[in-house]
């Protein structure tokens, strides 16, 4: 991920805090949260919600911020949501510098189709990186294309960016490919069976 003009945000620094207060933020359109690291004193602040939100569509976002005119980098690091409403209710943000690496969970993105009558099974979902800070991708992709019943994709087998380390165990399965299993048909036979079971009526007569 390179840095872009969509990631600058100016934020507020806030003195409030509470549940009460924090829902005036955010009927206000804007969303608390804190920036810790390097150790520093934890920085309490607001964020523009709509912009925030739109740039959080994406995974491991590098914030340029600007705060009471002073200029960081911030990674988000949680995001904290109504489970209901979906809404943005707090946000956790890192500093960082440019040149540093932090360790990230990338999404791993399959590319491909195995050899036909096989199913590709994905184990892991996700791997973790360590990356530049300011150049975090935002997927890395495995090929299954071909792959026969038995192949089995491990994390060491993933072409990673440049400058990126895997720290993943190594022998992690990504994905494995595989025939799938054919389940048993046996509703004919109980039909069958049912037939079988029922016997004529007896003759009235």
């Amino acid at each position: 991920m390179n840095m872009a003009d969509d990631t600058k945000v100016t934020a507020e620094t806030r003195t409030q805090f509470g549940k009460g207060f924090a829902r005036r933020v955010r009927a206000a359109g804007k969303i608390p949260a804190v920036i810790y690291g390097h150790g520093t004193e934890p920085q309490h602040i607001t964020l523009p919600g709509h912009q925030t939100a739109l740039i959080l569509r994406k995974s491991n976002q590098v914030l340029e911020l600007t705060i009471d005119g002073v200029e960081s980098l911030a990674l988000v690091k949680d995001v904290q949501k109504d489970p209901v409403l979906q809404i943005i209710e707090h946000i956790d943000l890192i500093v960082i510098r440019k040149g540093e690496k932090v360790q990230v969970e990338v999404n791993v993105h399959l590319e491909g189709e195995s050899a036909p009558g096989t199913m590709a099974t994905q184990d892991s979902q996700t791997v973790l990186l360590e990356v530049e800070a300011i150049h975090i991708p935002e997927s890395v992709t495995v090929s299954i294309e071909g792959l026969e019943d038995g192949a089995v994709v491990r994390a060491s087998d993933i072409e990673l960016p440049a400058g990126a380390t895997l720290i993943t165990d190594e022998e992690t399965v990504i994905v494995g490919v595989s025939i799938p299993e054919e389940e048993p048909t046996d509703e004919p036979a109980e039909g069958e069976g049912a037939a079988e079971s029922v016997s004529p009526a007896p003759d009235a007569e």
